[in-house]
């Protein structure tokens, strides 16, 4: 039987796994929306195995629409101190090699 505590981490998986793909919070935010409805329709579900068989199905569509390039904050392990907007995902660091020495 999926528990309160796995039904409320798949449903933040899902949120997060919709804003690596929306460029805008306006547009994620409908996102959000039909994500939270999908989940309200099945909430009365009782019985055990079609809890499990709903839940495997959520996880295969989120492995099957994971982001190849996540969005990282800045501040998180594996995010870029550089990084200013989402417009910029996971930038290469910048290359701080020194100029090259010149004779005058």
């Amino acid at each position: 039987m999926a528990s309160n505590q796995a039904v409320c981490s798949l449903y933040r998986r899902c949120l997060k796994l919709s804003l690596d793909w929306a460029v805008h919070r306006y547009i994620w935010r409908g996102q959000a929306l039909y994500i939270r409805s999908l989940f309200e329709a099945n909430r009365d579900v009782r019985e055990p195995r079609q809890q499990r068989v709903l839940f495997q199905e959520a996880e295969a569509l989120l492995e099957r629409w994971k982001h190849p390039d996540p969005y990282h904050p800045p501040t998180a392990p594996g995010g870029k101190l550089l990084q200013r907007s989402k417009y910029e995902r996971n930038i290469p660091a910048p290359i701080l090699d020194p100029p090259p020495h010149m004779i005058l």
